[in-house]
């Protein structure tokens, strides 16, 4: 239960950095939580985290960095990646959405400001959802459900984030200009590689 509440809480950070830019609440957080900044070697040691204040941190250095690595330079959407024509899949035809659909999970455009559901953001946000359902049967002991929920799990990531993340977020880390994102993609990298492993592991 533990190792699924790590989990929980991995993918929820990593959706709520990919997804859009920091504000206040999310600095302060990162920047007051160690177990947090250990995740993020390079901007724990950065001298201008604790020397500048977070207004102008967020203003001047992490936000334009996401935009450039989200709206600029890079596209963070699945459909991009797989289709021929290298076209962000906006429409119902997405292969994400009949997935979030199957269970319960509703991708809110406003809220997120995405163009398509299948964002990177939104992936994991989606496998943070499914985490949270595998927790909650494990709280009510229901084995069979902890299995299923596992499976499905396993492949989202295998019909989906696997087949695409690795590449945009290599892209990311090179193209990074704060170590908040150069980690953020590291971090979300190794950790996408070694959740598959663990859940192919769990299905034997």
């Amino acid at each position: 239960m533990q190792q699924t509440q790590a989990r929980v809480n991995i993918y929820a950070l990593m959706s709520r950095i990919l997804l859009q830019e920091l504000d206040a609440k999310t600095l302060k957080m990162i920047k007051e939580d160690e177990n947090i900044l250990d995740f993020f070697p390079t901007l724990k040691e950065w001298k201008q985290l604790n020397e500048i204040d977070n207004t102008k941190l967020l203003e001047e250095y992490f936000n334009p960095d996401f935009v450039n690595l989200s709206i600029l330079h890079l596209i963070p959407y699945e459909s991009f990646y797989v289709r021929e024509d290298q076209m962000v899949e906006t429409g119902g035809a997405n292969p994400v959405t009949d997935m979030y659909s199957a269970y319960n999970f509703m991708v809110d455009y406003e809220a997120s400001r995405t163009v398509s559901s299948d964002h990177i953001g939104v992936e994991f946000e989606f496998m943070h959802h499914l985490c949270q359902a595998e927790l909650k049967a494990m709280e009510d002991e229901d084995l069979e459900s902890v299995k299923e929920i596992r499976e499905v799990q396993r492949e989202f990531l295998n019909k989906h984030l696997i087949n695409w993340a690795p590449l945009y977020l290599i892209n990311m880390k090179f193209e990074a200009r704060t170590p908040l994102y150069y980690d953020a993609a590291e971090m979300a990298l190794e950790f996408l590689l070694s959740d598959n492993e663990y859940l192919s592991q769990e299905s034997k």
